[in-house]
């Protein structure tokens, strides 16, 4: 694919394509566990899962943060085309050793210190047992998780976004049959939903460490120099992308523990189903994002601008449409959802539909949100990238659920993330109009 002359409305869509089938599979991963440990278990089961959901964004961010900084100058190296592959190499090298010293990080925390950890995401005595259950199995696999987020960002990079998603959907295919194999099949229940994803995550593992013995690729370990430097940059550039999948790890526990204590247990069985749904809207939009990024840092290191702008034109017609669909979804069938998930309760069924609609409202800004925050750090714009993932994951959004309830009643929990999507996409949209009106002036690598 060349990301400089081919037909960009083409170019996009093969991308997208691509971006979106791996997006899809890997929401299936969690929404697969999610639906098998519902029915088998019934509604503590999804909340345990709720409990647990945190980890997984922990360790998807940090996969994120090194995938997409380091595929971001990678790209932007080979567009300028002044520097060789050997720069290029030196962002894949730096990014695979920080990728494994993350993993090791992780794979240390979550194995040695399970269960205060669950604690401290909301699990208490009931739930506490079932979430350590999920984790066993997928201990010994935390690495794999890390490490194929980064190497699919940089797949996807060197041309082969195709590879990527066959990874990601032979590791997902495995894990939707093994899940139910092991769950009712062996009578496992949510320890087999466990095993399952972390052979499936071993699977795509296998399949994306193919692209190295092919002769297309590219990335290279080469010997690092000025490695604390790449580094700094890796870190900058990948910090909004980690952010954003960080952050529903951190909104999770607020939620968690806000519920907890205006709601019950009931609302948090909810919202394990709310955990999963937005996930799957929050991967459309990763898609839209990682379709993009290619393109877009690729041509930015060319300097073309008019490439810039008509990718951009493509993923907003992307962008609206996930955004129209899945809040559709939310508020015309709140309880397909709860059905999937579970086999519900009277007292769930009887507070899901409105806990769903309110919190789908969401739905309509946060592919925007996302999208805006892969936007500016393709074209290496870190600042306003981070401001956009700390402002909705954090501080807006953290704010907002602390105090609703207090003010306003447990219900006014649920309107925190419309509020948040609203107030974050107003100056966002202001801003990215601005940057591509004043974006014939070439930003340059250093």
């Amino acid at each position: 694919m060349d990301l400089l002359r081919e037909n960009v409305g083409r170019l996009y869509g093969r991308y997208l394509a691509a971006a979106f089938g791996s997006a899809l599979i890997s929401s299936i991963y969690g929404m697969v566990d999610m639906a098998m440990v519902g029915q088998y278990q019934g509604p503590e089961g999804t909340a345990a899962l709720a409990v647990v959901a945190p980890v997984w964004n922990l360790i998807y961010s940090l996969g994120l943060l090194t995938g997409i900084g380091g595929s971001v100058l990678f790209a932007a190296a080979r567009g300028s085309g002044v520097r060789g592959k050997e720069a290029e190499n030196q962002y894949f090298t730096a990014a695979l050793l920080a990728s494994v010293v993350l993993a090791a990080l992780c794979w240390a925390v979550v194995g040695l210190f399970d269960a205060p950890l669950l604690r401290f995401f909301g699990a208490e005595d009931t739930l506490l047992p079932l979430a350590r259950r999920y984790l066993l199995p997928v201990k010994f696999g935390v690495p794999l998780f890390l490490l194929n987020q980064m190497l699919s960002c940089f797949l996807r990079n060197d041309g082969a976004p195709g590879l990527a998603t066959g990874a990601v959907l032979a590791g997902g295919i495995f894990n939707i049959f093994g899940d139910y194999f092991f769950v009712f099949g062996l009578d496992m229940g949510i320890f087999g939903a466990g095993l399952a994803t972390v052979l499936g995550a071993l699977i795509t593992f296998c399949v994306l460490l193919s692209h190295f013995f092919s002769p297309k690729n590219t990335l290279r370990l080469v010997r690092p120099t000025r490695l604390a430097v790449r580094l700094a940059k890796i870190g900058t550039t990948g910090f909004s992308a980690c952010f954003v999948d960080a952050a529903m790890g951190i909104l999770t526990i607020l939620f968690n523990r806000q519920i907890m204590t205006y709601a019950g247990a009931d609302a948090l069985s909810v919202y394990g189903i709310l955990v999963n749904v937005s996930t799957f809207v929050q991967c459309c939009a990763y898609s839209v994002g990682q379709a993009a990024q290619p393109i877009l840092s690729t041509n930015f290191g060319a300097g073309r601008w008019d490439r810039i702008r008509a990718t951009l034109r493509c993923s907003l017609l992307a962008t609206a449409a996930f955004s129209l669909f899945w809040t559709a979804a939310a508020l015309g069938a709140p309880l397909v959802f709860v059905y999937i998930f579970m086999s519900p309760t009277p007292q769930v069924l009887a507070i899901a539909p409105a806990i769903i609609r309110c919190y789908g409202l969401s739905f309509l800004l946060l592919p925007f949100n996302i999208f805006s925050t892969y936007y500016f750090q393709s074209l290496l714009r870190p600042l306003p990238a981070m401001a956009v993932s700390v402002a909705r994951g954090a501080l807006i959004s953290g704010f907002l659920i602390l105090t609703l309830p207090a003010l306003l009643g447990a219900d006014a929990l649920w309107l925190a993330m419309p509020i948040t999507e609203l107030v974050v996409a107003l100056p966002v949209a202001a801003l990215m109009l601005r940057d591509t009106r004043q974006g014939t002036k070439k930003r340059t690598l250093h």
